[in-house]
């Protein structure tokens, strides 16, 4: 299995790297697992021309210039999970591809899934690094390839199919319960709710809201706070693609918090709003069915 993910945050090792993992590792019960890290707000202009020349370009310390030389997060790694293992390394995106380029060059990587993370970035303060990223996000969730995009990569998945995406005045972070609608509690990406009928407890931390659900997207659910919470792409004949966003961090397992708090990287406040336990383990494997299902 082989899974292209744009890593947003890296600057906060346990919810990158160990973010990455969380995602990681129900995928991984299907076999071995490569990851290609997409860090397109690190790497080089010449690296992204370098990966719209040779496709697959596997990034090095001069294509990060700005990286803390504290962790060479450049370097590929791999981590035991069960029996099988992932082994991540990080590759370039193409820099200055329209979306039918964008799609031959994710046609080229053979992935059998794209997943956008979280990021400290903000969807409502553009960087130009972003297009790219939302053309990738844009080109693989309408041509078919199992998408998740998480938190930012929920609102920049939505931005790149035409939503509106504001800044509130003051962050949104805890753990509430989301109300799925009569789409969401037949949706294969919440089986683990359909029991009880509810929608599943899940971790936020965002200041960004998207604010109108795409075209061609159908809302699943939403959070007392945020009404566009999660949403499924749709093909041009209305049919469901095996594509999502959700404005919640399924990856914020509840050690990954404890661990962030212990190495200063969140506030005590923050860590006790995230105490709760929730559901976030069980969407993460509803998405490996999916993309199980789908190599088949």
């Amino acid at each position: 299995m082989r899974v292209l993910l744009l890593d947003l945050l890296v600057e906060r090792s346990e919810f990158g790297h160990g973010g990455n993992q969380e995602i990681i590792l129900p995928l991984s019960d299907f076999g071995d697992v490569e990851v290609f890290l997409l860090t397109p707000q690190m790497q080089t202009i010449e690296s992204g021309k370098c990966a719209a020349n040779d496709g697959l370009y596997f990034i090095s310390r001069e294509d990060v210039p700005k990286w803390d030389e504290g962790y060479e997060f450049w370097k590929s790694c791999v981590v035991p999970m069960g029996d099988n293992e992932a082994r991540f390394s990080r590759i370039a995106l193409p820099f200055g591809f329209d979306d039918e380029q964008m799609l031959d060059w994710l046609n080229k990587m053979d992935v059998d899934a794209v997943v956008c993370s979280g990021s400290r970035r903000n969807v409502t303060m553009w960087e130009d690094w972003m297009e790219g990223a939302a053309s990738l996000l844009r080109v693989a969730s309408t041509s078919g390839s199992p998408t998740l995009g998480i938190c930012f990569g929920h609102q920049l998945l939505c931005k790149s199919l035409g939503s509106e995406v504001s800044r509130a005045d003051k962050m949104s972070s805890g753990i509430w319960e989301m109300e799925l609608n009569e789409h969401g509690l037949s949706d294969e990406l919440f089986v683990s709710r359909r029991d009880n009928g509810k929608g599943p407890e899940v971790v936020y931390s965002h200041q960004d809201h998207v604010m109108t659900v795409p075209g061609n997207c159908i809302l699943l659910g939403s959070a007392e706070h945020n009404r566009v919470t999660a949403v499924r792409v749709l093909d041009s004949n209305d049919r469901f693609m095996p594509a999502w966003g959700v404005q919640f961090h399924p990856e914020a397992a509840k050690h990954r918090i404890e661990r962030a708090y212990e190495w200063g990287h969140i506030s005590k406040e923050e860590m006790l709003s995230f105490q709760k336990e929730h559901d976030g383990a069980g969407v993460l494997e509803s998405f490996a069915d999916v993309v199980r299902r789908h190599m088949a």
